[in-house]
């Protein structure tokens, strides 16, 4: 469980009922995981990678979204 910190809430995330805290959503970190690697090593475009996620989620993501993930993820 997260703590909110922002009036957005991220890919891969819910809000939970209380308002405060955020649930991971497993499928999608899961998409991410998959995808994030294959855009940084250059195999798939931000563009292929975000329509791939949305079609294996139902979940839309910009290719500007998955940028800002790609950017922070290790």
């Amino acid at each position: 469980m997260k703590r909110r910190s922002s009036s957005t809430i991220p890919f891969g995330y819910k809000l939970m009922e209380d308002g405060v805290h955020l649930e991971e959503i497993e499928d999608e970190l899961k998409a991410l995981n998959k995808i994030v690697p294959l855009v940084k090593n250059k195999v798939l475009s931000l563009r292929e990678g975000a329509m791939w996620i949305e079609y294996d989620t139902g979940r839309s993501i910009s290719h500007t979204g998955l940028r800002k993930i790609a950017d922070r993820y290790e």
